[in-house]
């Protein structure tokens, strides 16, 4: 079976449109077969650890003695923790435990700053069970060579970014978004308690700020809800150069701030495809946070979608030596959400 597809994929070399015809027959086949695993998923969890049956998922395993941190946190024991900054990447990412050295800088930084946070940066977004594309059994050497090939394909990441954009689909679909979303929420909070135990008594909400960039911003609004019901929390979602729908999660968060690059393009394509972000449609979850005053969109300079110059990039922006993710970290902090 590999040796076959290497064939294929040797086969690719010839030519873009070749490419570019069989990205577009994977996304046909992908977009009839990817709700499986979501739906396996969910037969296997069952309605009691869903939350189907309750108001919340099973009592979470607290460790109080040392917990783990994942990547890009940084662990403090002390009781003065209650804000948790979870990390969701964009459809480019391969795993859990892979992010970019800048998105890493972006993480440790915050938590430096704001030492009464911990930041939460090995949720997955686009695998229902929080499983790296490189721990599935069958396909784990496909997704291995896509993630790895460097020089000779056209865009040597297409495949993982196909097969992403698909769990980003099933994330906005009102059919197996809803199941889906939960299963993301399971996660976070899972991590959460790993990387420092949630706390149960303190005077007031803990604060959650979902950071996620590209199709992660998705995603992140459909586990809101279910954070939100299970959850004593204030959930703040920041969206860096975010695609994302309109329909559902902006009920259920303080508020969401949306930076956007001046060379970003890639962020323009939800306002455009999504009806529910279009501004005529006043109903729409989305419109009625912006009238309502709870969604806020602002330039965070000439940022790219991704790259060296993008939001996490690490090239120089100018001659203060400002990197772009400096840059990012600045209009971040720049937030009225620290405060407490």
């Amino acid at each position: 079976m590999f040796k076959f597809i290497l064939q294929i994929i040797r086969w690719l070399r010839g030519g873009t449109l070749k490419l570019l015809i069989l990205a577009g027959i994977i996304l046909l086949v992908w977009g009839i077969i990817s709700p499986v695993g979501t739906l396996v998923w969910w037969l296997n969890q069952g309605a009691q650890t869903l939350g189907i049956t309750t108001n919340t998922p099973q009592e979470l395993p607290f460790n109080k003695d040392n917990v783990e941190t994942g990547n890009g946190a940084s662990l403090s024991k002390s009781s003065n923790i209650n804000c948790y900054i979870v990390f969701l990447p964009g459809v480019g990412d391969f795993s859990a435990d892979e992010l970019t050295s800048g998105e890493e800088v972006f993480l440790n930084t915050l938590v430096q700053i704001h030492p009464n946070c911990v930041a939460v940066g090995d949720v997955f977004p686009y695998s229902v069970s929080n499983q790296s594309l490189g721990g599935q059994r069958v396909l784990a050497p496909i997704w291995r060579f896509a993630n790895e090939a460097k020089g000779w394909l056209v865009s040597p990441d297409v495949l993982i970014k196909i097969r992403n954009l698909w769990r980003f689909a099933i994330s906005a679909d009102p059919r197996y978004g809803s199941v889906y979303n939960q299963g993301i929420a399971t996660a976070v909070i899972e991590r959460m308690n790993a990387i420092h135990p949630i706390p149960r008594s303190l005077s007031q909400p803990i604060n959650i700020i979902l950071v996620g960039t590209s199709g992660g911003v998705e995603v992140a609004l459909g586990a809101v809800p279910y954070l939100n019901q299970w959850l004593d929390a204030k959930i703040t979602l920041i969206s860096v150069g975010g695609v994302f729908d309109g329909r559902k999660g902006f009920g259920a968060i303080e508020h969401f701030y949306h930076l956007r690059g001046r060379r970003d393009w890639v962020e323009d394509i939800g306002g455009i495809v999504f009806p529910s972000r279009w501004l005529w449609n006043v109903t729409s979850s989305y419109n009625q946070a912006r009238l309502l005053g709870k969604y806020t969109a602002s330039i965070s300079g000439p940022h790219a979608h991704d790259g060296s110059e993008g939001y996490f990039g690490e090239e120089v922006v100018d001659a203060s030596g400002l990197t772009y993710v400096g840059l990012t970290i600045q209009q971040i902090n720049k937030l009225p959400i620290w405060s407490d």
